[in-house]
């Protein structure tokens, strides 16, 4: 794809889950107000196929699928009251909810979780749906953790090498939408111990400006892309790339880092820096599948 065209992609419609808990009422709002930003609809799901499995022996899939029906006008009506200029649909799925926010998304559309629910979409912590949905969906997915405030008008990206251009991007479209500056954050590790390698290692300033160069071309041709976005390179030395993520996380409206996904692991899980980030960010994370 050129440069012409790229410009005038557009960041896709929003798709967010919930199950009636707090915590997905803030990820319902965050992704409403994500689609207010972007000018593009949102679809709301709820997937009754586990939020009352257990409960199912006293009482009939029917009144599951009807509260969900009521979890699902709940959210709507919130979001417009809120957002009134944002199309709302809604999806009841009687799918589990991972596989029930897959069914309802495409590749272009951005998949939105809260980080806790009542069991239907829970905490990352407990390695439920926001876990299955990252690892699996084929387009970006936002985790809504803690929300900045005040806001902070920045939008944070992790970037190691060109894979990572799709998140760069998806960066960079963001804040471009919300008027807010993009911050690139390259974290490099240097082995403290090098041993026999020390003649080979030893130059830790031309690792430092070879990590910086190495960055700029990465980042050049988005910077040619979306001229009229603020864009900081922050290319740091860092003993964990996911500590030094964390760390930014809290200065950050949202952080984007690209899906490092094993090729060979059972499950298609995530790499181990995606998932110590969703466990620890101080902000909604996006993730990305890598180019």
């Amino acid at each position: 794809m050129n440069t012409a065209a790229r410009q005038h992609q557009r960041l896709g419609p929003v798709v967010v889950g919930t199950d009636g808990s707090e915590h997905a009422a803030t990820a319902v709002l965050w992704a409403a107000h994500e689609a207010a930003i972007r000018g593009r609809p949102l679809t709301v799901v709820h997937g009754a196929g586990s939020r009352h499995a257990r409960s199912w022996t006293t009482e009939s899939p029917t009144t599951a699928v009807d509260e969900g029906r009521v979890v699902l006008d709940r959210a709507a009506a919130a979001v417009s009251e809120r957002f009134p200029e944002v199309a709302v649909d809604t999806v009841l799925s009687r799918a589990d909810p991972g596989e029930s926010l897959l069914e309802a998304s495409g590749p272009q559309d951005t998949l939105v979780v809260g980080s806790r629910g009542h069991g239907g979409f829970s905490s990352l912590l407990l390695g439920s749906v926001g876990l299955h949905v990252c690892a699996r969906s084929h387009g970006p997915v936002v985790v809504v953790r803690e929300l900045p405030e005040p806001a902070t008008g920045v939008v944070a990206v992790a970037v190691r090498d060109d894979g990572d251009r799709g998140a760069l991007r998806f960066a960079a479209r963001t804040a471009q939408a919300r008027g807010a500056s993009l911050r690139v954050v390259s974290a490099w590790m240097f082995l403290e111990a090098a041993g026999s390698m020390a003649a080979v290692v030893d130059d830790v300033g031309a690792v430092a400006r070879s990590e910086i160069e190495a960055t700029k071309r990465t980042v050049a041709p988005v910077r040619e892309e979306f001229p009229d976005v603020s864009v900081v390179e922050d290319v740091v030395r860092s003993r964990s790339v996911a500590g030094s993520l964390v760390e930014v996380s809290p200065a950050a409206d949202l952080l984007v880092m690209g899906a490092r996904r094993p090729a060979r692991s059972v499950g298609a899980p995530l790499g181990r820096v995606t998932h110590a980030v969703l466990h620890h960010a101080r902000c909604p994370v996006a993730v990305i599948p890598r180019e």
